[in-house]
């Protein structure tokens, strides 16, 4: 049974390389990031489009006396930001 190879020491490593290291890390970090805001953003507008859709049913099962569900529906409800006008 061999023992495990020790860890190099930045010492031995030339510096060089400890910069190639830190950068392909810099470019890794970035490319997770992005590809996790990506799917993010994907799980909230697919959110978003089920949300409509119940609002839209929901809106035309109550009849037009409902006037709250259908500015739900349409964009205006409490789910939205108001925009000074």
């Amino acid at each position: 049974m061999t023992a495990p190879l020790p860890a190099p020491s930045l010492s031995l490593v030339r510096p060089s390389t400890v910069v190639d290291l830190l950068q392909r890390w810099a470019v890794s970090s970035q490319q997770t990031a992005r590809r996790n805001a990506m799917l993010g953003a994907t799980e909230c507008a697919a959110r978003r489009a089920v949300r409509l859709d119940v609002d839209t049913y929901l809106a035309s099962a109550a009849g037009p006396a409902a006037s709250g569900a259908t500015a739900t529906a349409t964009g205006t409800g409490l789910g939205q930001i108001a925009t000074p006008g």
